[in-house]
């Protein structure tokens, strides 16, 4: 997240499952890549993660609409939200 003077910061909780997710010890360009670049190696360590289905279900709730996720980009995640 880039800050400057007039940005408002409201700090909140950490999810009790981002202390078990590999992503903690992953810098946050991992799974927030360049447009056109690679999610192949984010989604990797996604899928042996621990909190993956936490993390998963955090975006979706949260609308998180950037980066990997639960092992799940975005426009994965949005297909998951157009199913009934």
């Amino acid at each position: 997240m880039s800050m400057n003077t007039t940005d408002t910061y409201t700090a909140t909780a950490t999810p009790a499952w981002y202390e078990l997710a590999l992503c903690a010890q992953t810098g946050p360009g991992f799974f927030f890549p360049e447009p056109g670049s690679s999610l192949r190696d984010a989604k990797k360590l996604c899928g042996a993660c621990e909190g993956r289905k936490p993390c998963l279900d955090y975006a979706l709730t949260n609308d998180e609409r950037f980066g990997v996720w639960g092992g799940l980009s975005e426009s994965e995640r949005q297909a998951l939200r157009r199913r009934p």
